[in-house]
């Protein structure tokens, strides 16, 4: 062209930007200004901050947003808005509300990219502010306002606004589209109330992958995990193709039901659709098998993801620590760092629980007082009850108190159970009952914290203590969660309890218990009849101990199991130190693996030892 001027360079910018190439607009931008000595217009500046926000130029941005100042280019509306846009995209809050706030003018767009801005960054107060002052302003929301500030209700868990956000929308000329829906679901997902988020649902004519997978998440959220489940299977009914996010939310609900069996299936359709390689489906593989129990896969998983980010690594390194496995969590920690990725909070949590399995007391208070600061991740309730755990184990009860005392930060009833549940490993009792009673002084209705002391004052025979514990329950109407067993064979789980005769081959059970703890007892099997919580009889504190939940489901699975596959058993409540040494022994006798998840973490038996290293 032998005349060029500001409309032609704008379109060829906004050409090379709507195709992906934002370098190139800026070096465009710099060609008009020295070739053809052409001063840009508003929307020349337009195209410019879009670029640089594509493109990452923060130094470049900050240069263009000097010069339509001097220019006075910044008061047109969409000059502002394209500034605002590229703050939020820099993470820049400060400066995208600098913009916004100082420069007059304001429409649906301007309030839009803020509010956008802070709840994706997690500005949640700010975002509020600035809502009440869009409440103020005469201006009209569209669809893309009602998805941010339903997206901020989620954040903030207000249920309350979310009504009143929801019955305005409802009286607006606002068309409520699968995005809107979305985001109400959504919405009503992360507030807890699950029926709501089925009513939208249910209302919608059409619905397309993004809202089922919105309702499977707001099931899975509240813990309904066969609901989200069965939806699944109506959604390949309705012939909707799940996508990556709907398979990552069905393995997490998955391994909420610790179902291996279908987690297998879930991952032969993953394969088969061609998700595998997908980051956030990886990493939902992980955390279900480990949580599963089945933590070799989520190692094979983790090995052979193509791509990994910051929960890849996080997903292994807690899998291993909740599985016991210290010196693997830690191995994988060091390869993390050596990797150049930034630990976060939920990095350390892991890494501290390693620690803990470990025994690494002075290296667990380094990465508490020094390494985690040293990285920016402030310590939180989760780490200090990893090192109160810590020094728990390694018998430092005193030390592990003082820290409780001492934390920035409120600490809570699970924190102070830690430290009596290591009372009663170390066998402190006096120490334990003091401890108890300042727990039940925190929580009187902390069902746990009565069984520990119950068991306390077991140990130590102090029955009179027992009854006075047990006769506070009643008064109070707090009843003891009764301990259940379960087990997976062949695509159905099968649940005991303790002295279980209810299951229809409970007789032949029994004999296979009878068989096991006689072929056990050359190898060292004594019953530990401290373990029985009654003043009772030895010869029947042994039957107390004989059909206990744990033992009649490894028994069962011995019965019908594959043979030489591990047996993997779940239990609801904390797995007790006679049914420990008996699953060590089997675990010897029957040269095969024998996996347990109690309420505290992953038991693997094998070869007559535990990876949890006798302390739980």
């Amino acid at each position: 062209m032998p005349e060029r001027n500001l409309v032609s360079w704008c379109s060829l910018m906004a050409g090379y930007l709507h195709t992906g190439f934002s370098l190139q607009v800026l070096k465009l931008f710099k060609d008009m200004t020295l070739v053809d000595s052409l001063r840009p217009n508003e929307y020349i500046f337009a195209v410019v901050f879009s670029a640089c926000s594509d493109g990452g130029k923060a130094l470049e941005g900050r240069q263009c947003h000097g010069y339509v100042v001097k220019s006075g280019l910044v008061f047109h509306q969409y000059v502002k808005n394209a500034l605002i846009n590229m703050y939020s995209k820099f993470s820049d809050v400060n400066g995208a509300m600098r913009v916004f706030s100082l420069v007059p003018g304001y429409d649906v767009y301007s309030y839009n990219l803020v509010l956008n801005g802070l709840v994706q960054q997690g500005f949640s107060n700010e975002a509020i502010q600035v809502l009440e002052r869009l409440m103020g302003e005469s201006v009209e929301w569209d669809s893309v306002t009602y998805v941010t500030v339903f997206g901020l209700c989620a954040c903030l868990k207000d249920l309350k606004l979310g009504l009143q956000v929801h019955c305005r929308i409802l009286t607006s000329d606002v068309e409520l589209d699968v995005f809107v829906n979305s985001a109400i679901i959504n919405m009503y997902g992360k507030c807890g109330n699950v029926i709501n988020a089925r009513k939208t649902f249910d209302w919608l004519q059409v619905k397309n992958v993004v809202v089922w997978t919105g309702i499977m998440a707001a099931y899975f959220q509240n813990g309904c995990f066969e609901e989200a489940l069965n939806l699944f299977s109506e959604m390949k009914i309705g012939d909707v193709s799940p996508n990556g996010f709907t398979f990552a939310v069905m393995l997490n609900s998955t391994a909420g039901l610790s179902a291996l069996r279908h987690g297998n299936v879930l991952y032969g359709e993953i394969v088969k659709s061609g998700f595998k390689d997908h980051v956030i489906v990886g990493n939902a593989l992980i955390n279900m098998y480990a949580k599963c129990g089945d933590i070799e896969a989520a190692s094979k998983v983790f090995l052979d993801m193509m791509y990994r980010d910051c929960i890849t690594w996080n997903a292994m390194i807690c899998g291993y620590s909740h599985h016991g496995l210290g010196k693997e969590a830690m191995a994988l920690f060091h390869d993390f760092l050596a990797a150049g990725e930034c630990p976060n909070y939920v990095t350390f949590v892991g890494v501290l629980s390693a620690c803990s399995h470990l025994g690494l007391v002075k290296e667990g208070l380094y990465y508490l007082n020094q390494f985690m600061r040293q990285v920016g991740v402030e310590p939180g309730l989760e780490h200090y009850t990893c090192v109160v755990g810590l020094l728990s184990k390694s018998g430092l009860l005193d030390e592990a108190e003082k820290l409780l005392r001492s934390i920035p930060v409120e600490s809570d009833v699970i924190a102070w159970r830690t430290l009596l549940s290591a009372c009663h490993v170390h066998q402190n009792y006096g120490f334990g009952r003091r401890i108890a009673e300042f727990v039940l002084e925190m929580d009187p209705n902390d069902v746990g914290t009565y069984t520990l002391l119950s068991n306390i004052y077991a140990k130590a025979k102090r029955w009179d203590g027992v009854v006075k514990i047990r006769k506070l329950m009643r008064e109070r109407n707090i009843k003891k969660e009764p301990g259940v067993s379960w087990i997976e064979i062949r695509n159905v789980t099968h649940v005991f309890v303790s002295d279980d005769c209810q299951h229809p081959e409970s007789t032949q059970i029994y004999e296979k218990v009878k068989e096991l703890l006689a072929r056990i007892k050359p190898l060292g099997y004594i019953p530990d009849v401290t373990a029985v919580l009654h003043d009772v009889e030895e010869e029947q504190k042994e039957d107390y101990l004989s059909y206990h939940s744990e033992k009649l489901a490894i028994a069962y699975g011995l019965m019908h199991a594959p043979l030489e596959a591990p047996i993997r058993v779940f239990k609801n409540l904390r797995m007790c130190e006679d049914c420990h040494s008996a699953a060590k022994l089997i675990s010897k006798l029957i040269n095969s693996m024998i996996i347990v998840r109690d309420a505290n973490r992953f038991h693997s038996f094998q070869n007559g030892c535990c990876s949890c290293a006798d302390y739980w």
